[in-house]
C-alpha cells in the first residue's frame, strides 16, 4: 500500500508495519523517475518529505503523501498519519499534504 521514501524517519515504517500495513521503503539510489515507477505498477501511495513529487501526473503515479511535519517530531508525524488514515479512504490519484494535525488533499493532475 504505502511505498516510504530515503528521507521518511524510519519510525514511521516501523509504526506502519506494527499496524500490519504493507509498507516498503526506497533503496537510496533510486531516482524520482523510478520511484513514481514502481509506485504505478505496485498501486502504492508514496509517502516524502520531497516536494518534487508534485509535478507527476496521474499517469506517472499512483498517489502521493507530502509530509511536511519536522523530522524531528516522529510522535506527531505518527499521530498526524494515523488521523489520516482514519479519515482518508481513497487515495488513489490524490496528492496529500501532511502538516501538523490537518491534511488536504488534491487530484493529481492529468498529463497534458
Amino acid at each position: 500500500m504505502f511505498l516510504l521514501d530515503e528521507n521518511v524517519d524510519s519510525r514511521l515504517f516501523k509504526f506502519l508495519k506494527s499496524q500490519k500495513i504493507d509498507v516498503k521503503s526506497t533503496p537510496k539510489t533510486l531516482s524520482d523517475k523510478k520511484i513514481a515507477e514502481i509506485c504505478l505498477k505496485e498501486n502504492r501511495i508514496l509517502v516524502t518529505n520531497d516536494e518534487d513529487f508534485q509535478e507527476y501526473s496521474v499517469d506517472e503515479i499512483h498517489s502521493v503523501i507530502w509530509l511536511k511535519i519536522p523530522q524531528n517530531k516522529p510522535e506527531d508525524l505518527i499521530k498526524c498519519f494515523e488521523q489520516l488514515l482514519s479519515e482518508c479512504k481513497i487515495f488513489k490519484g490524490k496528492f496529500i499534504i501532511l502538516e501538523e494535525f490537518s491534511w488536504r488533499e488534491f487530484p493529481l493532475p492529468q498529463k497534458l
